[in-house]
């Protein structure tokens, strides 16, 4: 029979193993966790259906991602001039006047612009036909084959001097939402239409109404 001498050396033997296993998964890494954000990724217009979208009739500007503006003006954004209901606001250049909307305009280089306005006040179906009649332009041109942004909804083409704009602007549920993009004249119709209608739904996006 074993001696007691070998009866606690057996014993420590045994109560060492576990405790040993027991440091080794200790000092094993844990599983690496990635905290960071997925690469943001634009939305063309045709895969955004507008018609599910609810806006809130508040403030947005400030909602709306870096890199969204980044792809619309074609490099860093400049400065963003936002402004809000009530607010003394330049709402056309050299025209200033009282703000009854939330909006932002943001320039970046080579002439390219990027703004957003969405009314304080509700807007009737009605009067949102009225505002597509008015925003027409003998000087523009209706891009009738563009996405709907909202309905009623109106795309438009404009010249300006050596650079052009394409802008978005409809009807969701009761707010009235408009967005521009100004990019240099020899950018085709396809590709500026295609970076405003990618701004525009950033713009949507931030004017969600949160959960």
């Amino acid at each position: 029979m074993p001696g007691p001498l070998r009866w606690m050396l057996l014993a420590a033997v045994v109560t060492a193993l576990p405790v040993a296993a027991g440091v080794v998964l200790l000092d094993e890494d844990p599983p690496a966790t990635s905290s960071e954000a997925p690469p943001y990724r634009s939305t063309a217009l045709a895969d955004y259906d507008t018609s599910a979208v609810a806006l809130s009739r508040a403030p947005f500007c400030d909602r709306l991602p870096e890199e969204a503006l980044t792809e619309a003006l074609d490099g860093r954004p400049g400065p963003t001039t936002a402004y809000a209901n009530g607010e003394s606001a330049e709402m056309a250049p050299g025209l200033e006047d009282v703000a009854h909307e939330y909006g932002c305009r943001i320039e970046g280089r080579r002439g390219t612009e990027a703004r957003a306005w969405l009314f304080a006040p509700p807007v009737t179906r009605s009067r949102a036909t009225e505002l597509v009649d008015e925003a027409t332009r003998p000087s523009c041109s209706r891009a009738t084959t563009a996405p709907a942004y909202g309905a009623p909804s109106l795309a438009l083409i404009c010249p300006a001097r050596d650079r052009r704009w394409a802008s978005f602007r409809g009807l969701f549920g009761d707010a009235w939402l408009a967005c521009s993009l100004a990019a240099p004249a020899d950018l085709d119709d396809n590709e500026l239409l295609d970076r405003a209608g990618r701004w525009c739904v950033a713009v949507a996006e931030a004017a969600s109404v949160s959960d």
